[in-house]
């Protein structure tokens, strides 16, 4: 089964940053309970998970004496607001900044003596708190048959709930200006529920019918399934995986999935596997086999293997040496291993990273675990065969990758230091991936070389680092909501995914320069501006996500890998011509 998913599934930046401040929160060490004023989104899945992890929601302050209490993204009622603020608690407001505008509109417009209509769910949390902030008449009103049940007003202005239908709200408008000329018009709908909801309409035509995930009891995802019918497309609302109608979508061909902005990543992730794994219509069984051949290859790590060992027989030609077979072999082992291993002593994040990773580690957990230690333990084998320096390098490179995710301080002390593994260092993920390619690449087959060719050498140690590490943390961006989740301090959760995805066109741009730069220079030969072929893709890649013209997922994975494997063919073609 094809499935489109929409690109503005999943949370929204008012949700994003209220989840962000809340599991932050979960993950210091701090005196008291943690408490959410209300819940703090609309998603029972995300609540259980922050019941799990301690948080509380709470609808009154009484017999509250010590801790945090963090102000949802719906926001509350100025009344509230103080009565939050004097309670004693230490108070953090994760209002959404979309609803703080509409509550300054309210506020500012009711003061000058107009009088407020509001286009929503009176009962919806966000409007609740949002009727607080009128300092004269407030209405509220959910279509244009209500605007001519509203009293004769003489100034009057009108602001839509953030997540309302914006279809609707220009119904609403149209009625409200055939009674009320002078209306003042403010569309504060958020521009996150007007691209989902547009993107839904654009669905008609292209796919049979379309899948919504979401809350049962989220305003914002009802609206989205409304949306989804009023254009004509049989629709299917989903809170999990387990309400899929089978039987239905079976008869289809494309389905179209979109998401509430209360949706957790792994949740869709989960819907968008199980769709896959129905049989349409028209699928052939040698489509189905290569979808589940490139499935197998992305979650056994064997892709990201091949995917280093072809880098390293570029990187050999990149740096003037002989380009056999052994180091990149090495490095294939090496990485196979570690990734695997790692995978599984680091689990906690993949639940929520990548459901289905996690089930394939899973079901296969044995088999893999036995063909990671028999790379580790071919990989010695090899590296002894090659020479004794090799051989002691690769033992404490394969001892630092294993204790990576191990704890080094006894657990009864853990509570007195921040970091009890290597992993839990701030950045460390990423760094250490791409020490280990560089290491295993560039610098272990110059351990046995008698002559190097120096500048050549560190220009390749250069840009293998700087390409592996653009991978590992585009990696990370893909995985930041599961790592907030565990607590897990990658480099978009330190600096936010903007400013990460900034670093790394950054760090493209220069390996780019070095490719470019290295045959002008006489650093390295011309087929330094081969590679450059490679890294445009990589760049594309970072593009992609970054516009969201692709989601992150298998294909996706698979995608990036590729750039690495052509890095490889393109050195072979290189050496044969």
């Amino acid at each position: 089964m094809k499935v489109k998913l929409a690109r503005s599934s999943g949370f929204c930046m008012g949700v994003r940053r209220a989840m962000e401040i809340v599991l932050a929160e979960t993950n210091k060490r701090r005196e008291g309970p943690l408490f959410t004023f209300g819940p703090l989104i609309h998603n029972n899945q995300v609540l259980e998970l922050l019941s799990s992890k301690g948080v509380m929601p709470v609808d009154d302050l009484e017999g509250l004496e010590t801790g945090v209490i963090v102000i949802r993204a719906h926001g509350v009622p100025p009344q509230k607001r103080k009565a939050i603020k004097n309670s004693g608690l230490k108070t953090i407001d994760a209002t959404c900044p979309k609803v703080l505008r509409v509550q300054a509109i309210i506020r500012a417009h009711t003061k000058k003596g107009y009088t407020a209509i509001i286009v929503g769910d009176e009962d919806h949390a966000e409007v609740i708190g949002l009727k607080g902030y009128s300092e004269g008449p407030v209405h509220v009103i959910r279509n244009r048959k209500d605007v001519f049940e509203l009293p004769q007003i003489d100034k009057l202005f009108v602001v839509a709930q953030t997540t309302q239908n914006e279809e609707n709200f220009g119904q609403v408008v149209k009625a409200l200006k055939e009674r009320f000329p002078d209306v003042l018009v403010f569309d504060t709908i958020c521009d996150a529920t007007s691209e989902r909801q547009a993107e839904v309409r654009s669905f008609a035509g292209q796919v049979d019918a379309v899948v919504v995930v979401g809350g049962y009891h989220s305003g914002n995802t009802q609206r989205l399934a409304q949306v989804s019918k009023k254009a004509g497309l049989p629709t299917f609302h989903v809170e999990t995986e387990m309400d899929l109608d089978k039987e239905k979508l079976a008869g289809m061909e494309r389905i179209g999935v979109t998401a509430g902005a209360s949706t957790p990543n792994w949740m869709i992730k989960n819907v968008v596997k199980e769709i896959e794994g129905i049989r349409g219509r028209r699928e052939s069984p040698l489509s189905g086999t290569i979808k589940q051949t490139l499935k197998f290859l992305v979650l056994s790590n064997l892709l990201v293997a091949f995917g280093a060992f072809s880098l390293a027989y570029a990187a050999a030609i990149l740096s003037e040496r002989i380009p056999g077979l052994a180091f990149p072999w090495l490095t294939f082992l090496y990485i196979y291993a570690m990734h695997v291993l790692n995978q599984f002593l680091d689990k906690g994040a993949s639940a929520y990273n990548d459901p289905e990773r996690a089930a394939f580690l899973r079901k296969h957990r044995l088999l893999l675990i036995i063909m990671a230690i028999g790379a580790i333990i071919a990989g010695l084998s090899l590296a002894h065969n090659i020479g004794i320096i090799t051989f002691i390098a690769l033992s404490v490179v394969s001892l630092f990758g294993i204790i990576y995710s191990l704890p080094l301080i006894p657990e009864r002390f853990q509570h007195k230091y921040p970091y009890s593994k290597i992993k839990d260092i701030p950045g460390s993920r990423s760094l250490s991936e791409s020490f280990a390619w560089v290491t295993l690449i560039t610098v272990l087959p110059f351990l046995e070389l008698g002559s190097i060719v120096w500048p050549a050498a560190i220009i390749s140690f250069l840009v293998v680092f700087l390409i592996s590490y653009v991978r590992s943390a585009l990696f990370d961006i893909f995985q930041a909501q599961g790592d907030l989740i565990v607590g897990t301090e990658t480099l978009p959760i330190i600096l936010g995914e903007k400013r990460t995805l900034a670093l790394l066109k950054f760090i493209l741009l220069i390996t780019g320069i070095l490719f470019a730069g290295g045959p002008l220079m006489g650093l390295t030969g011309f087929f330094s501006y081969v590679m450059l072929i490679p890294l445009l893709g990589v760049s594309f890649c970072l593009k992609a996500y970054e516009k969201r013209w692709l989601y992150p997922g298998i294909n996706f994975e698979a995608l990036v890998e590729a750039n690495f494997l052509l890095a490889g063919l393109l050195a072979l073609a290189w050496q044969v011509l």
